[in-house]
């Protein structure tokens, strides 16, 4: 059976609409969450890596969102640092939960977004059911101002990164409670011949946790 298409939307924001890519997958009870790339280098919600995600967490049967950060392709407003990107992470959860009617949240980032995505999660009242950061930039944001993380998480090395150092992203994260650092030997940072492999191992996670 064929699954349904992803839906363009606009959803409110804290400085306007954003532009965004709804899945809705009849029946599920839980929303995966999916924050793109760093706005100022051409991230978007249409990035390959963000795509994969969507991919892996639709294909498990859950709702999904990706969305543009303010700035970014027809969303409203202007880069704000990161700060700003997490405001948009959180109103996107709050419009898609009131919107599909389900509190369970699965949270996915990739780089600039993988930061954004663990910002939004010290924001929530209840830590997200799944925390998937991929390549999350820890160098050139405040991660380290996000730790102790408050649940569990899982951080995905892509070990040729050419972006993201992974030795810094293990320096910071590895030995912290409920962190869970999972190696890519032959990947850099955009998975380019590895998003099979990507996929496959976002989906044993997203569905083997918890």
């Amino acid at each position: 059976m064929s699954r349904p298409l992803e839906e363009r939307i606009t959803l409110p924001g804290p400085v306007g609409t954003l532009e965004a890519l709804l899945h809705r997958e009849p029946g599920a009870d839980i929303v995966a969450v999916i924050c793109h790339p760093h706005p100022l280098h051409g991230g978007a919600m249409q990035n390959k890596v963000v795509h994969t995600l969507q991919r892996s967490a639709r294909d498990l049967g859950v709702h999904t969102l990706r969305f543009n950060f303010r700035g970014v392709g027809k969303s409203a407003g202007d880069y704000a640092e990161g700060a700003g990107e997490t405001e948009d992470c959180l109103a996107a959860i709050d419009w898609v939960r009131a919107e599909l009617g389900v509190n369970k949240l699965w949270l996915l980032g990739f780089s600039f977004g993988g930061y954004v995505a663990a910002a939004a999660a010290t924001h929530l009242e209840r830590w997200p059911d799944r925390l998937l950061l991929v390549a999350p930039s820890v160098e050139r944001m405040p991660f380290a101002d996000l730790l102790p993380l408050a649940g569990a998480a899982t951080v995905f090395i892509p070990e040729a990164d050419e972006v993201v150092s992974p030795l810094a992203v293990r320096d910071l994260l590895a030995g912290e409670a409920g962190v869970q650092l999972q190696e890519f030997a032959a990947a850099g940072h955009f998975f380019h011949g590895q998003l099979v492999e990507l996929k496959t191992a976002a989906e044993a996670v997203l569905q083997g946790a918890g």
